[in-house]
């Protein structure tokens, strides 16, 4: 996996940013080529040609559209990672459906690639979380009557989860608000985040083993921590 030293413009903190690998049709894991030398790029405003990027499968060359790589920093900034374009050969193949999450080869029955919806609205996020959870095989999931103020905005058999939306990182209060909330169901915690987490709720949710996820404006979640890596590969 590549990894490249990205340093935050804002908070100056320092990363190891780590590509994702996405499976081509044919198979084959497949991560866009980083620009080691090139600087993040702050990420203000999207659009959606800054989204995507074309990846060539070095197995078969297929070209496919995959989502642009970006790290959160815990300070809330969102930076764009620089990749290296690729030159279009004769005749490229057509490119597959985008942003589908990276499944392992260990999984026992491997899901269809995501389709995520376009994010606009909190009503919109937790749409996309819906049908991500729903994706990953949850059942039933659905919104319950007593909304966010509880601290749960989606549920399902086994399962409750929260999507924060605002334009702030996730806090420790809301990571153990939900954390607790699960505790006492007996469920799955799973949380989603447009704007990262702060570290202590990172760290928190680290401890705890509560999967962590980030969507961006797409509507893809990305797993941003083990327990969310785990709840990928395993599914429901």
């Amino acid at each position: 996996m590549e990894s490249v030293p990205v340093r935050c413009p804002v908070c100056s903190r320092d990363h190891a940013y780590s590509t994702p690998a996405y499976p081509c049709p044919c198979g084959t894991p497949t991560a866009p080529p980083l620009l080691r030398d090139a600087p993040a790029v702050l990420v203000g405003h999207r659009s959606w040609n800054d989204v995507w990027v074309t990846v060539r499968c070095a197995s078969c060359d297929r070209e496919n559209q995959w989502p642009q790589p970006e790290l959160c920093c815990p300070c809330g900034t969102v930076l764009r990672i620089p990749v290296r374009p690729v030159v279009t050969g004769p005749a490229p193949a057509a490119p597959v459906s985008p942003a589908h999450i990276p499944l392992p080869r260990t999984a026992a029955h491997p899901r269809p690639a995501f389709r995520p919806m376009t994010i606009r609205t909190g009503h919109d996020a937790v749409s996309a979380a819906g049908l991500y959870l729903t994706w990953l095989g949850f059942r039933d999931v659905g919104r319950p009557g007593a909304g966010p103020a509880s601290g749960i905005d989606l549920r399902a058999d086994g399962l409750i989860a929260r999507v924060d939306s605002s334009t702030r990182p996730t806090t420790l209060r809301a990571v153990e608000t939900l954390w607790l909330n699960a505790l006492g169901a007996s469920a799955t915690g799973v949380f989603f985040s447009l704007a990262g987490y702060a570290t202590d709720a990172r760290a928190r949710a680290d401890g705890v083993e509560l999967p962590l996820f980030v969507m961006d404006l797409t509507g893809a979640p990305r797993p941003v921590n083990s327990p969310a890596d785990e709840l990928v590969s395993t599914g429901a």
